[in-house]
């Protein structure tokens, strides 16, 4: 979840995009750039800056090449999706433009797996800023659904100069949004989007400022939404939600 300040009833503004109408999986729905982790995600040779992969392990509650994978994936992920690039040349600094042909380049080769986020940031001498994503949320799909995903929601808030674009193929409309107002628009239902995304959008509406987003969640228990039959035969869908901070 890509975040900014901004003057508005939230306190800030998330970055937001519609999936493509033809997709063979969640047509026209609202999410948060975002994908699938590579293999190639958990090579080692990726210089960390921040907090270390052993680091992301305790907060993630998994092993450390799983917490390699899973936070190197969420800034490539990033960075395919919205051109926005969580590294630097150091831990203190974050790279100011990527809208270069040469990054244009880059971003295509990782989008077609030519390219791993390594050798990106090898060929330009920059290290991976861990330090910059914050960990928010946790959600696997139902057990009946027949495409099913384990997702880990992070939060970072885009770095000065960077701007994020809708140059990806899989989206036709991206932009920033006032999450109250987002929510607004789903209960009036002219936008589509799943149950963690609409979760995820009233946190980021609760929370105020990008300060707090950009913090570890207190707790990150597992969401994993379960179907129940009531006494008369009816089956409904129900989230167990934690309790909010």
């Amino acid at each position: 979840m890509l975040v900014r300040p901004a003057a508005t009833l939230s306190g800030l503004e998330v970055f937001l995009q519609r999936r493509v109408a033809s997709m063979e999986f969640a047509p026209s729905v609202v999410v948060f750039p975002g994908g699938r982790v590579d293999p190639r995600d958990a090579r080692e040779d990726v210089v960390w800056a921040g907090r270390s992969p052993q680091d992301w392990a305790e907060v993630l509650g998994v092993d450390e090449a799983s917490a390699r994978l899973l936070v190197t994936a969420a800034i490539r992920e990033l960075f395919e999706e919205s051109g926005v690039l969580l590294a630097g040349p150091d831990a203190d600094s974050v790279v100011a433009d990527v809208s270069s042909p040469t990054w244009h380049e880059r971003r295509t080769g990782l989008a077609g797996h030519e390219l791993s986020l390594a050798d990106v940031l090898a060929a330009e001498g920059l290290v991976l800023r861990s330090d910059l994503l914050s960990y928010r949320a946790h959600w696997i799909t139902p057990t009946f659904e027949r495409r099913r995903y384990d997702t880990r929601f992070f939060a970072a808030a885009v770095p000065d100069g960077q701007v994020p674009d809708d140059q990806t193929s899989e989206v036709d409309h991206a932009d920033w949004a006032d999450p109250a107002e987002v929510l607004d628009a789903l209960t009036e239902g002219a936008v589509l989007m799943f149950p963690p995304t609409q979760v995820c959008l009233e946190d980021l509406a609760a929370a105020g400022s990008v300060e707090a987003v950009c913090t570890d969640a207190a707790d990150v228990p597992l969401v994993l939404p379960e179907l129940t039959e009531l006494d008369g035969g009816e089956l409904v869908l129900r989230t167990p939600l934690p309790a909010r901070q």
